[in-house]
């Protein structure tokens, strides 16, 4: 399961932020293999279109596709060296798949911000630099690690040091592991070294209710320079009210949006954008079954094949694939039932040759 680790300065809103998410949290055993952790919650990623099939077919259960989202322990400066909890920290983000770094963007005497005073670029630095010291002594042990090994003509471990000679360079330069350039066979290389800034960050700026978001602060310098800092490293990011999220998150479905006019928020839904955005930035997206048993959304990586989408149902749906019955969600809830797509010839026999597609509805053969 896809896993994010929370993170974040104290008095930022990341607990808060944590605590509304799992709100959203669904039945952990529909998802074999996931942690039970009191800082660990599953969380159902929003699709309409799942209901609408569930509806359709008169489906016994329904069951979203889900994140595992890791509230991981309060980062302060100097955690790479152990400040704080910065060990719980590191090895907590480790394990993750991708960071969803909580940066404050809002101004509260009542909420004290642990550098004094509010400013979003500092934060990020003070955070991403945590993230590229820590990087920088495991790269640094690996290499001497490796360097007998090199010594005598070991090619995987000359390879493995030209990587890791590669990746010591931008970190020297105060930038994080990802933005190094790697071949694809150096990017494999690496991958036991589960370096923490080589993973996706989508950073999420935690405003109050009624705030301004970012294109509404360009008279203040501070905004202006972390929106600038974003758009140059072409950043993910998205904007919530943690505080009104995690207020909104236990009030019913029919009661929401009257409750978040009431406390200014609009229709601003930020969790919902947080867990979309989480599954651009990893490259993902979702197929879906359905049937009298069950309707359920499937996460695969984009570019995926039939075969491959089929693994995550089951390992035999790819190794005893034969061919899937697929159609679009758009055209089936359109005929409104399989047998009507058939008709219309909307339901297509595809191979294993299939690149798989955002909605598609599938049938395996096996």
């Amino acid at each position: 399961m896809l896993s994010i680790g929370i993170v974040g300065l104290p008095n930022v809103g990341k607990s808060t932020l944590f605590n509304a998410l799992t709100e959203k949290s669904v039945p952990a055993e529909n998802y074999p293999f996931c942690t039970i952790d009191p800082s660990v919650g599953v969380v159902a990623v929003p699709d309409e279109r799942l209901w609408k099939l569930s509806e359709m077919s008169h489906s016994a259960k329904t069951i979203p596709a889900a994140i595992e989202f890791v509230d991981i322990a309060g980062l302060v400066k100097g955690a790479s060296d152990g400040e704080g909890l910065g060990n719980q920290f590191l090895s907590h983000i480790r394990e993750t798949d991708a960071i969803a770094e909580v940066v404050r963007i809002f101004e509260d005497e009542n909420v004290l911000h642990v550098s004094g005073g509010v400013d979003p670029l500092r934060d990020i630095e003070v955070i991403n630099l945590e993230l590229i010291l820590a990087d920088m002594q495991t790269v640094s042990k690996r290499l001497a690690n490796i360097e007998r090994d090199v010594k005598r003509g070991d090619k995987p471990a000359i390879a493995e040091k030209a990587a890791g000679e590669k990746i010591m360079k931008v970190l020297e330069e105060g930038k994080l592991a990802q933005t190094a350039e790697l071949t694809d066979d150096e990017k494999n290389i690496v991958k036991s070294l589960h370096l923490i800034s080589m993973k996706p960050i989508l950073y999420v700026l935690n405003k109050k209710a009624g705030a301004k978001n970012l294109d509404e602060m360009a008279g203040d310098e501070r905004y202006t320079q972390v929106k600038k800092f974003l758009q140059d490293s072409g950043s993910v990011f998205v904007t919530v009210d943690a505080g009104i999220e995690q207020e909104l998150a236990s009030i019913p479905a029919e009661e929401k949006e009257t409750f978040r006019k009431e406390l200014g928020a609009g229709d601003d839904n930020g969790v919902n954008e947080l867990i979309k955005k989480s599954y651009e930035l990893l490259g993902l997206q979702t197929f879906l079954t359905t049937g009298e048993t069950e309707s359920r959304a499937w996460t695969i990586r984009r570019g995926a094949t039939a075969p491959e989408a089929g693994a995550a149902i089951h390992t035999d749906f790819q190794e005893k694939f034969i061919r899937a019955e697929v159609v679009h969600y758009d055209d089936l809830v359109r005929e409104g039932s399989y047998a009507a797509a058939r008709e219309k010839g909307m339901l297509r026999t595809e191979g294993k040759e299939y690149v798989m597609k955002d909605g598609d509805v599938v049938e395996f053969r096996i």
